[in-house]
């Protein structure tokens, strides 16, 4: 089955909305990867300053491939000049998972 890798980027309130436009402005740069399978950008409601970003792909080597490349491209992108900006978050966790088991709605 596919693995899921759960990224916990610590964000200040005063740069979420930095955080939240960095990935608007990235968006597509993962849904044509090989073995992509799904991606959520998780804000927090309350009680932590954590975000989550989710993403789920068919084995470990597809998340390697896109990290060795497309993502390090896209966590490379900078400004005017070629400066990468300062980060949004001020720590980062990043989770892996198996997925053992899953449902989804049933379809009438």
């Amino acid at each position: 089955m596919s693995i899921v890798k759960i990224n916990v980027l610590t964000v200040p309130e005063e740069q979420r909305e930095t955080l939240e436009k960095r990935f608007a402005s990235r968006a597509g740069t993962v849904d044509s990867s090989d073995g992509f399978e799904w991606f959520e950008l998780l804000r927090p409601v309350e009680g932590t300053d954590s975000y989550l970003v989710y993403t789920r792909w068919r084995a470990e080597e597809d998340f390697q491939n896109w990290m060795s490349g497309r993502g390090q491209a896209a966590h490379r992108d900078g400004a005017a000049g070629g400066e990468r900006p300062k980060p949004a978050a001020t720590d980062s966790t990043l989770w892996t998972f198996e997925v053992i088991q899953q449902a989804a709605p049933k379809q009438d």
